[in-house]
């Protein structure tokens, strides 16, 4: 589907910059009987066009109704559920953080709830990734734009703004009175006060996106108690800093220029997407005063149900008039709807004149005839069987999570040492990760190998088919693994062997394929 972008153009009966007005001499031609007159001009040479279009700032109007009371419920919820979720607690053990969900940079850990990552653990990001990836490319499918309409940060802290702007401002046409008229001490008062309020929101958020890196209350302590690292100060100024702008000042500009979604979002919509949407055939012709029931006005005119009032314009977070059809900027919240409504309510006519409704269905109403919803189409089909792969996935890689992770490097240098009774002898640095909430004993052992022996090289036992190594809880232990073997043949220089590890507590196992390494060539 084609997207629309917004460009500038002069009203209806303006002249265009650089033109004559209506009735008026142009530049370097005949008037007023001044000598030359009657002579043409010099004519200036034609500039390039411009790649920069000044902002129009955009003044919403604040509107209720049925699209205004979901945004306000999703808004809250989620301003809830980003403040109030670092001060969750979840009891993981004594010594063990017990904050529910924490990034702990220091540790490199990441816990959630019951679940606790590593930095080994890095696919099930990506895992996240995808299915955040494909649910929004389903939705978009289904119902537009909704995410950036509803849930998207940008939205939710643009809307609190403006909610404060609205508050200490007033609405649109008290704003922008102010904004074009002098300055004055209401007018400075106002604006202060704002800007405070701003900015004291920005801070608070900025707060508490820290608070999923450091335990809450720890750092909330802290900082106020002037002890907090500098890494917290930084970062809460950096955030504060981010949302101000972004949410006070960019605001639409966020949505229309520095976010990629809109670009993609045209390769998932098609006819049968449900988005918001004008229908023409009943709008149209758009035009003043007053109709009857066949729409006909004192003159006789034929008038469609628009009374071409603007309202849909006026409430638009991004300023678009949704009358013109699908544009980039539209992020599908249905404020216009709210607004027509209320207008179709004062002139007596019916409502939803803007609606949520598919392109097909719009067409085929248009031509007096009745399209089926078509949610299943393969579009959809695609996307939600995505969707269901990557879930199983992920539910599968979670019910099957190890425990227990093993590491060995093989030293680089030497390689292998021939000890006196003639074996080989290959140097190893074992990595044992233990991820349970309590110490654990783990047995390792060696197949591949002939007459294989272990040693730990800091003890001075002798050598043993098993070794018992300790690791604490939630940590890693790292050992020099001495290993001893006379292989009977190596393979220019070397033979695979595997390092088993096994839990004594659980009896989790895993296994590390690696090498040993010895002199010869191949047959030797």
């Amino acid at each position: 589907m084609a997207s629309i972008d917004k460009v500038a153009s002069p009203a209806a009966g303006q002249p265009a910059a650089g033109q004559p007005a209506a009735g008026q001499p142009a530049a370097g031609r005949s008037g007023g009987g001044k000598p030359g007159a009657g002579k043409p001009a010099a004519e200036p040479q034609a500039a390039g066009p411009s790649l920069y279009a000044e902002r129009v700032r955009v003044y919403p109007r604040s509107v209720w109704g049925i699209a205004r009371s979901v945004k306000w419920s999703v808004l809250v919820f989620c301003l809830v559920v980003y403040y109030a979720l670092p001060w969750v607690r979840w009891d993981r053990g004594p010594g063990r953080p017990n904050q529910a969900v924490l990034l702990d940079m220091q540790h490199e850990r990441f816990h959630f709830f019951n679940l606790e990552f590593w930095p080994q653990d890095i696919y099930y990001l990506t895992g996240a990734l995808i299915l955040a990836a494909v649910s929004l490319f389903l939705v978009t499918s289904l119902a537009g734009r909704v995410w950036c309409g509803y849930a998207c940060p940008q939205t939710v802290w643009t809307d609190l703004f403006m909610w404060f702007e609205r508050r200490i401002e007033g609405d649109r046409n008290e704003r922008m009175r102010r904004d074009h008229g002098p300055l004055t001490f209401d007018k400075a008062w106002r604006k202060a006060l704002k800007h405070a309020a701003w900015i004291g929101v920005a801070f608070w958020t900025g707060g508490a996106w820290i608070m999923y890196y450091v335990d809450a209350p720890t750092v909330t302590w802290e900082f106020w108690a002037g002890t907090a690292s500098k890494s917290v100060y930084f970062f809460t100024g950096l955030f504060t800093v981010t949302t101000y702008v972004l949410a006070g000042w960019a605001r639409e500009q966020v949505c229309t220029y520095m976010c990629p979604w809109p670009r993609f979002q045209a390769s998932m919509l098609d006819e049968q997407s449900f988005i918001v949407t004008y229908q023409g055939w009943r709008g149209e012709p758009r035009g003043h005063g007053k109709r009857d029931a066949a729409g006909l006005t004192a003159t006789g005119k034929k008038l469609g149900d628009c009374i071409d009032c603007k309202a849909c314009v006026h409430v638009c977070p991004t300023g678009i008039d949704i009358r013109d059809g699908v544009q980039l900027e539209c992020i599908n919240c249905g404020l216009c709807v709210d607004a027509c409504n209320q207008v179709m309510e004062k002139t007596g006519q019916p409502p939803w004149l803007i609606t949520w409704d598919t392109l097909a269905r719009q067409k085929a109403r248009a031509e007096g005839r009745d399209e089926p919803i078509r949610l299943l189409r393969p579009r959809t089909i695609i996307y939600l069987g995505a969707l269901v792969l990557a879930v199983s996935v992920m539910a599968a890689a979670l019910a099957t999570r190890a425990h227990i992770d093993l590491s060995v490097q093989h030293d680089r240098a030497p390689l292998f040492v021939r000890v006196r009774d003639g074996a080989i002898r290959n140097a190893y640095t074992v990595k044992i990760s233990n991820k349970t909430a309590q110490p654990a004993e783990f047995t390792l052992a060696i197949s591949g190998l002939e007459q294989a022996g272990l040693s730990v090289a800091e003890e001075a036992e002798g050598r043993t088919e098993t070794l018992t190594l300790p690791v604490e809880t939630d940590s890693v232990g790292t050992f020099r693994v001495l290993l001893f073997g006379r292989p009977a043949k190596l393979e220019d220089g070397s033979q695979p062997v595997d390092f088993h590890l096994r839990n004594t507590t659980t009896g989790e196992t895993t296994v590390y394929h690696s090498v040993f390494m010895g002199p010869g060539g191949r047959g030797h």
